[in-house]
């Protein structure tokens, strides 16, 4: 499942460390702006605690966890929208992803230049908000002018994407993203294939101080990023770049201590991973068996045969029925014979909509 959730944010705000911190993948990094210039792309696994507990109550030669992808798109400058920087060129890569990571600089340092000379979060988002915004009101100003035509005649298609344009402009000439307007099921279907920077789902990243993991509301930087993040109703999650990084590369007992003395539970990128996941409308269901227990992707509202078709065409189209039990039923009684006893165990059709933790055997005959 191709889905991928792009980080974004103005130069010098930690998303490049950021990005290393969760694929290792060594991306550039340097202190100037447009270190980043191609997007990186990097696959990660998805931490998810219910597969140990699997593997532990039915044991596999091998347990598979899923994966996500994250874009690292190059630093967004004021102007990007008319090409500023290398304006156009990121804000087509934005248009790519699925879902946008918005990294926000939450930390004073004088050694990481900032590229408006000053830290100033609310500042930063509306730098980035209003090139989005600008970007999108120029390509719904351009795409009116050629739908209003069509619209005027018995082009029921054309009719209906003029209303929906016309719902958006004004918004956007308020300042405001396209997400902020509630749409019917029909304009959704509309403003899907718009392809609008504005509509994509948003999860604000507070890049905050070391000294501040333990308790991020020690922040004013991350207060006022959550404050915004609420009036929009957005998730916002709160880290450190940097100690992310350096927390990526101990072994687990070390990870263990680090954390610890942070006062933290669990890495912040963890939460990060979850989250993005998340705010794509992920989910996972699971298969188990003493060869392989593995996690699988899939889009919340799946109904069962669209669920085996994760795993293969011919699962999908030969679907016959699924047993399924959850993980919490597993994780009460404790093995999958006391599931069956207790009467726990399902035999679920093709209109099955598969939850959230299902473990799941797909029957099929092609």
């Amino acid at each position: 499942m191709a889905l991928t959730a792009g980080i974004v944010g103005l130069p010098n705000v930690g998303k490049s460390t950021l990005f290393n911190a969760i694929t290792k993948a060594g991306a550039e990094m340097a202190n100037y702006p447009f270190a980043t210039i191609e997007p990186n792309v990097g696959i990660v696994e998805v931490p998810d605690k219910r597969l140990a507990r699997i593997q532990e109550l039915i044991p596999a030669d091998k347990v598979v966890p899923t994966t996500f992808e994250f874009t690292d798109i190059a630093g967004i400058v004021k102007g990007a929208s008319k090409g500023e920087g290398l304006g156009n060129k990121f804000l087509e890569n934005i248009r790519q992803v699925n879902a946008i990571v918005h990294v926000v600089r939450a930390f004073d340092d004088d050694e990481i230049i900032h590229v408006n000379g000053k830290v100033d979060p609310l500042d930063d988002i509306a730098t980035i908000n209003t090139e989005l915004v600008l970007a999108d009101l120029e390509a719904v100003e351009k795409r009116y002018a050629k739908v209003a035509r069509a619209a005027k005649g018995s082009d029921k298609a054309a009719k209906a994407e003029a209303a929906v344009l016309e719902k958006i402009k004004p918004v956007l000439e308020d300042g405001k993203a396209v997400r902020s307007i509630d749409f019917t099921e029909e304009e959704q279907a509309v403003v899907k294939g718009l392809f609008l920077l504005t509509s994509k789902p948003t999860l604000y990243v507070a890049n905050i101080a070391e000294d501040d993991m333990g308790d991020p509301e020690n922040s004013p930087y991350y207060k006022q990023i959550k404050e915004f993040a609420d009036s929009e109703n957005a998730e916002v999650i709160a880290l450190s770049a940097e100690a992310e990084e350096e927390i990526a590369q101990l072994d687990d007992d070390e990870k263990a201590d680090f954390l610890e003395l942070a006062g933290v539970e669990e890495p912040g990128l963890d939460k990060l991973i979850r989250s993005a996941y998340h705010l794509l409308d992920l989910r996972t269901f699971f298969t188990a068996g003493e060869k392989e227990t593995r996690a699988w992707t899939f889009k919340a509202g799946y109904k069962a045969p669209q669920a085996a078709g994760v795993i293969h065409s011919d699962f999908e189209r030969g679907f016959i029925r699924a047993e399924t039990f959850s993980f919490d039923d597993l994780d009460k009684y404790g093995s999958e014979k006391a599931v069956k006893e207790a009467g726990r165990l399902r035999s679920e059709g093709k209109e099955y909509v598969v939850q959230d933790g299902d473990i799941m055997e797909f029957l099929f005959n092609v």
